[in-house]
């Protein structure tokens, strides 16, 4: 049996949680050190509903000899919370890794449920393709980054087609993704979150990335904390092994000594002394970007 939380903690108690330890989020935004980078565009449209807005973020170096390699980042919240704004710091410190970084929010539980926020991340995208040249970065060299319920998305967009196709983005374009502490694999559903998130599917296995495993996936850059006890490193020791199973290009991390907010956190300037994350991920979504 698998489960994103442990039964110890529960669902509604881990929401809590992870809520209560998001609530200064804006103002570690506003206040912490931040990597040198261009902010390109902010507050832009994408699409007709006000959660339809996205960030940009750019290299500093504005005399590249080539455009740059274009990375969508999904932040995470349970699919119920969050907000582009505070994730500048994750912006900012792609952008100085020397990707175009799109940040872009998208609709929310009890507004949507599943795939509404597949839906969104897959016009973000297009948005992307669509603008990306003009703002100094490759359309055709796209990656996909996520944290948490983030990850999901990301890893759905990569694996699973259809939304791609359906926003008029050819899947090609994905050169890779990368997924922190996400949750790939969780059937049966348990708890609040997941049954009112994607209880209303008509088919519970196509709610799942593991589900959409091939061997022509994007190369997959997959995280987790020893520590995490929000989402299960399993999720990620499932999707990494399913994907070695077909033959398709999966690096597998698991790091010591942090939990589920801190994997994230070790993005930012203050936070990335407790684990080379940033720099084994962008490591690994440039070289398969190229």
């Amino acid at each position: 049996m698998k489960r994103l939380i442990p039964p110890r903690l529960g669902l509604a108690a881990a929401a809590a949680a992870l809520t209560a330890a998001c609530t200064p989020l804006s103002m570690f935004a506003t206040l912490s050190p931040k990597d040198p980078a261009v902010r390109s565009a902010g507050s832009v449209a994408y699409g007709p509903d006000r959660r339809h807005m996205l960030d940009v973020y750019a290299p500093r170096r504005a005399t590249q000899a080539a455009p740059a390699p274009v990375a969508v980042f999904f932040y995470g919240g349970s699919w119920d919370s969050g907000r582009r704004q505070d994730y500048n710091w994750a912006g900012r410190a792609l952008a100085a890794k020397g990707f175009l970084t799109i940040v872009p929010d998208y609709r929310l539980y009890p507004q949507v449920r599943f795939p509404g926020f597949l839906e969104d991340g897959a016009q973000a995208v297009r948005w992307a393709v669509d603008n990306a040249e003009r703002l100094g970065g490759d359309p055709r060299r796209i990656v996909l980054i996520g944290h948490s319920a983030g990850a999901y998305n990301a890893a759905m967009l990569a694996l699973d087609d259809r939304y791609l196709k359906a926003a008029g983005v050819e899947p090609g374009r994905i050169k890779a993704m990368a997924g922190l502490s996400g949750p790939y694999d969780f059937l049966p559903l348990e708890g609040p979150i997941p049954r009112r998130t994607f209880g209303e599917a008509p088919d519970l296995a196509a709610t799942q990335p593991v589900a959409f495993v091939r061997r022509d996936a994007p190369p997959m850059f997959l995280a987790t904390a020893e520590q995490d006890n929000l989402v299960y490193p399993r999720n990620t020791h499932q999707l990494a092994a399913a994907l070695r199973a077909k033959g398709a290009v999966v690096e597998e991390r698991v790091y010591p000594g942090m939990d589920h907010i801190r994997m994230v956190l070790s993005l930012s300037r203050p936070f990335r002394a407790k684990a080379p994350v940033l720099d084994e991920m962008t490591d690994f979504l440039q070289a398969h970007s190229r």
